[in-house]
């Protein structure tokens, strides 16, 4: 028979799911049974001693210390920096290339293309532009001449209609006078016609050589900032082409050191705020924050903070760990054992304090700082005696027997 297995398995079963997720109503089921029925003599404890079946812990009393409540995260340095300088046009390569650590300047040359036939264009484009100039001056005397023809056509056809009204003069002659204003009036209108002209080629004629300029000027390729070359520039005799990569350059002077805050401290971080860093290889520097992102990583949750440093002496590098701590408002909280943190039935994390009483109690807290010596807790009393042994078997509520430890041990 295969029975008796069977029965201890559920056995075990249910007294594991009793003492794991129904641990509160077994303690107290297992206090009421312990308890002296009322009808029995029972003799009480004197006032002030726990009871014969309380639970012993270890208490400690710990007084709240003013601290320096800097926010503390992992990071990296960035330059401050980066660009990829690229080729807009299409040559070939005649300088020699500069070798990445290279230190530049802005307005270095990085690389110089073959000018071919650009220097002939941009001949060109200014003798069209003399030529569309020149015929600015001609125009001009032509609409000039055209005003003048209307201006004697006008006098003659007035002179004409008022020897007409009086009858010393024949309608034909009117006739001819109105028909020279007309040609007149059309003869400034073809003269400025002529002048537009004259100035829309002078217009065409400066934008083809601004754009024959323009590309002259894309032979020579600067660097647009200080900086250190990351690459090699381009070597001597490689075709390059809109896009192609001359070199890269990155500026360290100053320089920025990265991190990510939660969300829970986000509004303990301040723009303008000091900042310390460690880096890995034990370097210490100083800086202010710069820039706090208002957005979070939707992976993560985070909101990136930048801490601009200052790197004279170059001694700081781009992709560098470091430990950031961005100083914040002090506040009062206690350093106990990591060990002292329990979690109540609602999963809220916090200490349980021993009060009036020897009663149990449980405290929120939160954690503040996580160093080699403890954890600091904001969230306690100015002082508080709390649970560091024995927390974990006990809940809100139950009288236990404390014994106490001194906060250097």
């Amino acid at each position: 028979m295969r029975l008796v297995p069977f029965l201890t398995a559920i056995l075990v079963t249910v007294g594991l799911y009793l003492l794991v997720f129904e641990r509160d109503e077994l303690m107290a089921f297992a206090k009421a049974e312990t308890t002296t029925p009322a009808t029995e003599e029972t003799t009480s404890p004197p006032a002030g001693q726990p009871a014969p079946n309380a639970m012993r812990v270890v208490v400690l009393r710990s007084d709240a210390s003013e601290i320096d409540s800097a926010v503390v995260l992992r990071g990296q340095t960035r330059a401050i920096r980066q660009v990829d300088v690229r080729s807009e046009t299409t040559s070939t390569v005649l300088s020699e290339p500069k070798r990445k650590g290279a230190f530049v300047t802005a307005g270095d040359m990085l690389c110089e293309l073959d000018p071919g036939t650009r220097p002939a264009q941009l001949a060109e484009a200014k003798a069209r532009k003399a030529q569309a100039e020149s015929s600015m001056p001609e125009a001009q005397a032509r609409l000039e001449e055209a005003k003048a023809r209307l201006e004697e056509a006008l006098i003659n056809n007035n002179a004409a209609q008022k020897l007409a009204e009086t009858g010393y003069a024949s309608e034909t002659r009117r006739i001819s006078t109105q028909a020279a204003v007309s040609s007149a009036e059309a003869g400034i209108k073809s003269a400025e016609a002529g002048l537009e002209t004259s100035r829309a080629s002078i217009e065409a004629a400066t934008a083809a050589v601004a754009a024959a300029q323009r590309e002259i000027d894309r032979l020579t390729i600067e660097a647009p900032f200080q900086g250190l070359l990351e690459s090699d520039t381009a070597e001597l005799g490689s075709l390059m082409q809109p896009g192609s990569l001359c070199a890269t350059i990155i500026q360290l002077n100053p320089i920025k050191v990265v991190g990510y805050v939660p969300e829970t401290a986000v509004n303990r971080v301040q723009v303008g705020a000091l900042a310390g860093a460690e880096l890995a290889t034990g370097l210490q520097v100083q800086g202010r924050v710069t820039f706090l992102s208002r957005s979070a990583d939707p992976n993560t949750r985070t909101f990136e903070v930048e801490i601009t440093v200052d790197n004279p002496e170059l001694l700081i590098r781009d992709g560098q760990t470091a430990t950031i701590a961005i100083s914040s408002d002090g506040a009062k909280a206690h350093r106990l054992p990591q060990s002292a943190l329990t979690l109540n039935n609602d999963g809220k994390l916090g200490v349980r304090t021993v009060g009036p009483g020897n009663v149990v109690a449980f405290v929120p807290v939160e954690v503040v700082r996580d160093t080699p010596l403890g954890v600091w807790l904001t969230g306690l009393p100015e002082t508080a005696d709390v649970i560091v042994v024995g927390q974990d078997f006990v809940i809100e509520g139950v009288t236990v027997e404390p014994t106490w430890r001194e906060a250097s041990e």
